[in-house]
């Protein structure tokens, strides 16, 4: 089965966690700042967009070269085999980004490589009049780094973070990707009781839902690679029969989702229920200083309030208090906060375990670990 050039598109910050998916589906990889790239079939693309939850695109590269003039570009971009992959009436816009390179018009760089692509086309296709690209979707992205031109084709469409669950969200939702990651970068297993006190529309229980029932995350939605002449739909069938044979659903869940909003708590139901999980995820409006619980070593996960906005720092500095005042019973349990607000720890009121800097979208913040008492061994 051909090979392909395979690139997995991450936030910031997230590289090592899709590397690590990537590399459990079974492909060695490399990793770049916010590209994890390994070689794979046509089946390795099924299943990279079905199965990571960190990533957000797959993508296929098409060439990669030096060029700092508009003519190499031009040369360079019709050299490579575009008839591999584009049928005559494809559609096939061009996207770009140009980082510290001699070529930063984004936009001329965009037309001499659709220039480029549609002059290779004309000669394989004979044709001689302009394509009218009213068949299937194929976004093709120019990207030069340093003078180093990637071409690469998206094989997601809409990207990895949406599931396809959500039927409505607060003013700040977490991505998908970033809430499935934060729950795979804590020692969470799915025998042991999750908590998220600040569940908002209860993305973070959701994905740790799917994890804990090892559900492909991509399962319920379409790709734009299905509608690919050349991409074999029986590669697609096989890749979701394997995702239904490896999913555990009858693999009890303890997950709670509480929130000062009730409003939000009435949204994170519909969306646990639109998932799947609306018997088994429990949602309560609760404040993050009433949270009790006898259950021992669990994990919280939580994405609290930042105090980002005028007027709001206050109001989060004393949430923080409150949480760090409830949490200090908990002494079993692993405690794990994302939050831009430089002095979270001092008003939380303990130093963190660990530290990770992450991007939540355009947010610098950190991920801040509280590692609970690790459970008597069984003998």
């Amino acid at each position: 089965m051909k090979q392909f050039d395979i690139i997995a598109t991450s936030a910031m910050g997230l590289e090592a966690v899709v590397a690590k998916e990537v590399r459990s589906l079974g492909y060695e990889c490399e990793v770049e700042n916010g590209k994890i790239m390994y070689k794979g079939d046509a089946s390795a693309i099924a299943r990279s967009n079905l199965w990571l939850r960190s990533a957000d695109r797959i993508k296929i590269k098409i060439g990669e070269f030096k060029a700092t003039t508009f003519d190499q570009l031009f040369e360079k971009t019709k050299a490579l085999n575009w008839e591999d992959y584009l049928p005559e009436d494809a559609e096939f816009p061009v996207s770009g980004k140009s980082v510290k390179s001699t070529l930063f018009s984004v936009s001329d760089c965009q037309a001499i490589v659709k220039k480029a692509i549609v002059d290779r086309m004309k000669k394989h296709y004979k044709k001689t009049t302009w394509f009218e690209e009213n068949g299937a979707l194929f976004k093709i992205e120019v990207s030069i780094l340093k003078d180093i031109v990637t071409l690469s084709m998206d094989t997601s469409g809409p990207g990895l973070h949406r599931r396809g669950y959500r039927t409505d969200q607060g003013e700040a939702p977490l991505k998908e990707t970033l809430a499935a990651a934060l729950v795979m970068l804590t020692n969470w297993y799915p025998d042991k009781p999750f908590i998220d006190p600040f569940c908002g529309s209860g993305t973070i229980p959701i994905e740790a839902a799917l994890i804990g029932q090892n559900i492909a995350p991509g399962f319920n939605r379409d790709f734009v690679s299905e509608s690919w002449n050349w991409f074999d739909k029986k590669v697609w069938d096989a890749a979701r029969v394997e995702a239904e044979d490896l999913a555990k659903y009858d693999q009890p869940l303890d997950i709670e989702g509480y929130d000062i909003d009730h409003r939000m708590i009435e949204i994170a139901q519909a969306n646990s229920f639109e998932a799947g999980f609306g018997d088994i995820i429990s949602f309560k409006q609760m404040q993050v200083s009433d949270l009790t619980t006898r259950k021992e070593y669990g994990v919280i996960v939580g994405n609290p309030p930042y105090g980002e906005r005028l007027g709001e720092k206050e109001q989060v500095e004393e949430i923080y208090r409150g949480m760090g005042q409830a949490f200090y019973k908990l002494d079993t349990w692993s405690i794990y906060m994302i939050t831009s607000h430089p002095e979270f720890e001092t008003y939380y009121g303990k130093q963190a375990t660990k530290k990770r800097k992450l991007f939540n979208g355009f947010i610098r913040t950190d991920y801040y670990q509280y590692w609970g008492k690790r459970p008597p061994r069984k003998d």
